[in-house]
């Protein structure tokens, strides 16, 4: 075994993710804060809304998945939202099962995708090659950070000052915005997209008509959000990689 691979599979390797994953695990501690008060307020106990954390780690989906658990929304509402949100990790695990070394084998190749997210999708990929170790290493601190933040979140929210509660229960929605601007600068689409996003869910939520439609919130977003993307794919769309235009 040559002295890279060695490096590449060793204890260096499980370092080097926990030092990756700590930026990580920090961003996350907020945002699970205000995702633990918003849960704890609607009636859920710490050790629930923990459990929910370890086992999702996805933020969008967490937000969206209690938003409709609180309001009583159906099973199908419910499934049709986590999988519209998190359909994108299943793209980021094939992409980065192309970058996996021989250490990935076996049954870890089945747990492998687990706790894919954004963050650590953004970071992983840029990796030449990904070990066993290094992908044990760069999760651990994102998901502590994530669930201890929901933890002391529920456990805090009642005895904090409520300005300081009502400002981290935006931070996701902050997060998020600061994703979308740089992208937004860069691909006019996406930001066309965007703003039919908005127009549509502005439509459902005052119009009277589309009101009655009895449309949760969470669905209403999820419908928002695959009409624009429809509208901008036919108003925008890519030409094939490779391919060529034949009439």
């Amino acid at each position: 075994m040559s002295e890279t691979t060695s490096n590449q599979m060793g204890p260096s390797s499980f370092g080097q993710g926990l030092r990756d994953g700590l930026p990580i695990g920090l961003g996350y501690f907020p945002v699970s804060f205000a995702f633990g008060i918003l849960a704890s307020s609607g009636g859920l106990s710490w050790w629930q809304a923990s459990l929910i954390s370890l086992l999702n780690l996805t933020s969008a989906g967490q937000f969206a998945g209690l938003d409709i658990l609180l309001s009583s929304g159906t099973l199908m509402e419910m499934a049709i939202s986590q999988v519209v949100i998190n359909i994108r990790y299943s793209l980021m695990s094939i992409t980065l099962s192309q970058k996996v070394d021989a250490s990935v084998g076996g049954y870890f190749r089945y747990v492998f995708p687990f706790n894919v997210t954004d963050e650590i999708f953004g970071i992983a990929a840029t990796r030449p090659s990904i070990s066993r170790s290094y992908w044990r290493g760069i999760r651990v601190l994102p998901i502590v950070g994530w669930t201890l933040g929901t933890l002391m979140g529920a456990l805090l929210g009642s005895v904090l000052p409520e300005a300081l509660m009502n400002a981290m229960s935006v931070m996701l929605y902050a997060m998020f915005i600061a994703i979308i601007i740089p992208i937004c600068k860069k691909e006019m689409p996406v930001l066309i997209a965007c703003l039919i996003a908005v127009c549509l869910n502005t439509l459902l939520t005052y119009v009277p008509f589309l009101k009655n439609l009895g449309l949760s919130s969470a669905m209403g977003v999820i419908v928002c959000a695959v009409l624009s993307s429809l509208i901008c794919a036919v108003l925008f769309p890519r030409p094939m990689e490779g391919g060529t235009d034949e009439s």
